[in-house]
């Protein structure tokens, strides 16, 4: 997966939707528990209703760690069913690793490689030398925590250091790193306000949105400040989708979740071509 075949299937499905897949037993229908892999179940139901109309999928690793073997062997199944059935997905390993050197290179081989995700998130903190190992890895990603959709995010990322915001100083200096076009970053949507100074400093990067719907962040504020010429959004729902339902009809209702969130993205590419067109933007 490049971004430029991202990029087309964008276009090709009117749609920048990424959509969670974060499982927990306790709010999936019960009649999946009685299955052999109710995990594996659940996600390959959805993604059956939804993969016209999503670009990419995203598992939060923490919801099926929680489940020990179990839970991995349930990852490893979504993963592998996603890259089968339809290879045009883009994936993404929410893992938030990042660690020295040779423990980061660990965990790179583990997503990036043995489970084959196109892309895996990566917290920043320890610098260069904990991110540099994922970027390593040819042809995948490494989405970067950037500035987060969650209230503790003003303890850290936006307070000011001697080169301006945290969040600023992490964008401009992992732009100086080895293979840094393979980054992208997690930009939160409940801090819309930030991203024409994100787009000052990576115009052309993929961002990661997660926070739109359930936690109040605005589709078209987020895409009025921080669309660029190939979208270059990548826009989160999990729990919206997901538990549109919790009867038989779970796939079903995520579905229509699904293809609301779609119309609209379709709406605001349609506006943004004709803006383009006729030289407003």
């Amino acid at each position: 997966m490049t971004t430029q075949q991202l990029y087309v299937q964008i276009l090709k499905k009117k749609s920048f939707l990424c959509i969670g897949l974060d499982v927990d037993l306790n709010k999936i229908p019960t009649h999946l528990l009685n299955t052999e892999d109710p995990i594996f179940e659940f996600n390959k139901a959805i993604i059956d209703a939804t993969h016209d109309l999503a670009v990419a999928y995203k598992p939060n690793t923490a919801f099926y760690e929680a489940y020990g073997i179990k839970g991995w062997r349930s990852l490893e199944k979504t993963i592998n069913y996603l890259n089968q059935k339809h290879p045009e997905i883009f994936t993404i390993a929410d893992a938030k690793r990042g660690d020295i050197g040779n423990t980061s290179a660990m965990y790179a081989k583990a997503f990036l490689e043995d489970l084959a995700f196109d892309s895996v998130t990566v917290a920043p903190y320890m610098g260069k030398d904990s991110v540099e190992p994922f970027l390593a890895v040819k042809d995948k990603f490494t989405i970067l925590l950037a500035l987060t959709s969650n209230e503790g995010a003003f303890d850290f990322q936006t307070q000011k250091t001697g080169h301006g915001e945290l969040y600023k100083t992490v964008l401009t200096t992992s732009k100086t790193w080895e293979n840094s076009d393979n980054l992208m970053y997690v930009i939160g949507a409940t801090k819309a306000e930030y991203f024409t100074e994100v787009r000052k400093i990576v115009p052309n990067s993929f961002l990661l949105v997660p926070g739109v719907g359930a936690q109040g962040g605005s589709l078209h504020e987020v895409c009025r400040y921080g669309m660029n010429d190939t979208v270059g959004l990548l826009i989160n729902s999990s729990r919206g989708i997901i538990y549109a339902s919790k009867g038989e009809d779970f796939a079903e209702k995520a579905r229509e979740e699904a293809k609301k969130m779609q119309q609209e993205m379709e709406t605001i590419l349609l506006d943004a071509q004709l803006a383009k067109a006729l030289n407003i933007i």
